[in-house]
């Protein structure tokens, strides 16, 4: 491509870094989308050299042959949003004339339904016993993913000044799409995290603010939070894949088949669209069929 091409290429992504405080995650997806389609431009007949010269149609073809390619409808769709995101750019520095992304749309696929642990699973989980204070650390993390339904990023940028230690709330600063909001926080969930914060000095640099620590002192990450989770269910016993985002699942499952109060559990999750918690009014009707496969006298008849 031209050189001007790939220069715009990189101011995008460095005003994503710098201007949007794009998550290291989010820039990483967009610039490996991006590049994607430009070896795609580079390829096709005839070549692409300049970025206004794209047209709806090359797009579209870019994204049919990535869905032939096996991707699914929500790679599909951070594609699109990465190139869309792109030619606003583009358009906002008058280097294009049109945003060809626009109104394209990836081919849809079956929702899968989340995995989640039934209540007593939950509770077996979280009180296999402790048996050194980076397990009472690890107990805390998972009563609050929980007890509250935290993201895995959410949990690991807490600190411990976003604790209501007297209230039992916290605040979640850095929600997805830079969203703030407050939770509560159970019982259970509030005895383990005292716990944790009577040991946490043992392992705290000066000065340092997150909640969750490692070894070293410093805030633990996403990827050791969730290479604990795997550790405590095998050092316990616990049969299946667990992991951070299936207690959070959990949570919402548990809380709309009590409440019945969709808007409630969309606000708790920090779900900008209804239409993402609705996924769970299956999960709940799911679990009433299965009562009902269980119970009813001519349940057998359905199932056969």
């Amino acid at each position: 491509m031209h050189p001007d091409a790939e220069a715009l290429l990189a101011g995008y992504l460095q005003q994503l870094l710098v201007e949007s405080h794009a998550s290291k995650h989010t820039l990483s997806a967009y610039s490996h989308d991006l590049g994607v389609f430009r070896q795609y431009c580079l390829k096709i007949t005839p070549v692409i050299s300049s970025w206004h010269e794209v047209t709806v149609a090359d797009v579209r073809n870019h994204i049919a042959q990535r869905h032939r390619q096996g991707l699914s409808s929500k790679s599909l769709q951070r594609e699109l949003s990465a190139i869309r995101g792109f030619y606003q750019y583009l358009l906002s520095h008058q280097q294009a004339v049109i945003n060809p992304a626009r109104h394209l749309k990836a081919p849809k696929q079956a929702r899968k339904l989340p995995k989640t642990l039934d209540v007593d699973q939950v509770a077996g989980f979280l009180q296999a016993g402790t048996s050194s204070n980076l397990e009472i650390r690890d107990v805390a993390m998972f009563e609050l993913f929980y007890s509250s339904g935290l993201r895995l990023s959410e949990l690991a940028s807490l600190d411990v000044l976003d604790i209501d230690w007297q209230g039992a709330d916290l605040m979640v600063r850095l929600g997805k799409g830079k969203k703030s909001r407050m939770l509560p926080i159970g019982g259970k969930a509030m005895s383990a995290l005292n716990a944790w914060l009577a040991v946490r000095q043992q392992f705290a640099k000066d000065d340092e603010v997150a909640l969750f620590l490692g070894n070293r002192g410093g805030r633990l990450g996403t990827r050791s939070i969730q290479l604990r989770l795997k550790d405590w269910c095998i050092k316990k016993g616990i049969d299946g894949h667990i992991h951070p985002h299936m207690l959070r699942h959990s949570f919402a499952g548990h809380l709309l088949e009590a409440s019945q109060d969709l808007r409630a559990v969309q606000e708790l999750l920090g779900h900008s669209n209804i239409s993402t918690t609705q996924i769970y009014t299956h999960l709940d009707f799911q679990h009433l069929a299965e009562i009902y496969d269980k119970t009813h006298p001519r349940a057998k008849k359905r199932s056969a």
